[in-house]
């Protein structure tokens, strides 16, 4: 609307913030002094909306120290100026704010019973990832929900080429990912259940923590050259990977048997094995040569458990890198696990698997 407006609070408003949060809420009220707190504090955004030149709601953000994150911490509208889709667009400039900062996603809280609030949330891109009982000083249950706020135009670019596959089995992430990374560099490459399974079985180490086993970074990139790619590895170790979560000396045994055949038919097949750490310069210099880069990860910060787990890596920029995990459950969609932003400062702990601290990637590109 020509006459709506929006600009930061400053201790001038305080007397109306106080006036308009009396005329919104009749619990957990924010007070002047807090108002006045939020106002001075440089991790805090508090935008006024204005109506020609009068204020009509407020929106308070506060951006995480040290992290990704940006919460809502109120959204206020006069009830006077409801039903003209005011609260819509001031939640729109909150988070253009809080993704100029660096945030990544947006979270926030919402009473069960707003049913209101909810449907404009999930109209505006949120998603429920939670719930806090008794949250609220009227002993109401709050659902806590989330959205990914801040795209870089490199990742805009990329979506427009890089295709996400689901993978169809616990055990299949390596092949899943090799499929999207061999789809980005050969667009007629199919990805399919028959060519993920058949992957598994050519990239297997045969057993693993639980379950069938995973994927060698070796066995991958076999499989990529023997689909014509060009694929090369980088480990930070030359031991047979993956040992310290088997206990059984069979088993172990077997494995150190397909580490050394994978390792013996990548010298055979001319496949670059660099025994060396690997740091975010180093990726992207793979990227920007173009390899397509799958990576091994721990899925602690993700789900809270201590399992490998291959995804693509799909960009670079300066705050993160993205990658397209292969991993649904059941509380997700599609887009929640495409360019899924891992900031640089978790890159490390992220990448590093296991009591070795395990770190590998394979990359590849067309012949």
């Amino acid at each position: 609307m020509q006459d709506r407006s929006y600009r930061l609070a400053n201790k001038d408003d305080l007397n109306t913030l106080v006036e308009l949060e009396n005329s919104c809420f009749q619990t957990d009220k924010l007070s002047a002094r807090s108002f006045k707190r939020w106002i001075q504090s440089e991790h805090a955004v508090l935008l006024l909306a204005q109506e020609k030149d009068q204020v009509a709601g407020y929106g308070l953000v506060w951006c995480h120290k040290g992290t990704r994150l940006a919460r809502l911490y109120s959204l206020a509208v006069d009830p006077s100026m409801r039903g003209k889709g005011l609260a819509r667009d001031l939640l729109g400039q909150l988070e253009k704010h809080a993704a100029k900062k660096g945030r990544l996603y947006m979270r926030l809280e919402v009473s069960k019973s707003n049913h209101g609030a909810i449907a404009l949330y999930e109209q505006s891109g949120y998603r429920v990832f939670g719930e806090y009982s008794d949250y609220y000083g009227d002993h109401m249950d709050a659902l806590r929900m989330q959205k990914q706020i801040r795209h870089s135009e490199i990742e805009l670019e990329s979506k427009k080429k890089i295709a996400w596959y689901q993978q169809t089995t616990e055990f299949t992430c390596g092949p899943a990912a090799l499929m999207m990374a061999m789809r980005s560099q050969s667009p007629q490459f199919e990805m399919s259940q028959i060519n993920e399974l058949e992957i598994w079985r050519e990239a297997t180490t045969i057993f693993m923590t639980s379950g069938h086993g995973g994927c060698h970074p070796v066995g991958l990139a076999l499989a990529a050259k023997q689909r014509g790619f060009q694929a090369c590895v980088y480990i930070n170790s030359q031991e047979p990977l993956f040992l310290d979560g088997v206990r059984a000396a069979s088993k172990k045994e077997i494995m150190r048997v397909v580490h050394d055949h994978f390792i013996d038919q990548a010298s055979k097949q001319n496949i670059e094995i660099h025994y060396s750490d690997i740091n975010q310069t180093h990726i992207q210099q793979l990227l920007d040569d173009g390899y397509a880069v799958l990576m091994l990860i721990s899925t602690y910060r993700l789900d809270g458990k201590k399992a490998p787990h291959w995804v693509m890596l799909t960009n670079m920029d300066e705050f993160c890198l993205y990658v397209h995990d292969p991993d649904l459950d059941n509380q997700q969609q599609p887009v929640d696990c495409q360019y899924l932003p891992i900031a640089r400062d978790d890159f490390d702990k992220m990448s590093a698997f296991g009591s070795g601290r395990l770190k590998t990637i394979v990359a590849i590109r067309p012949c």
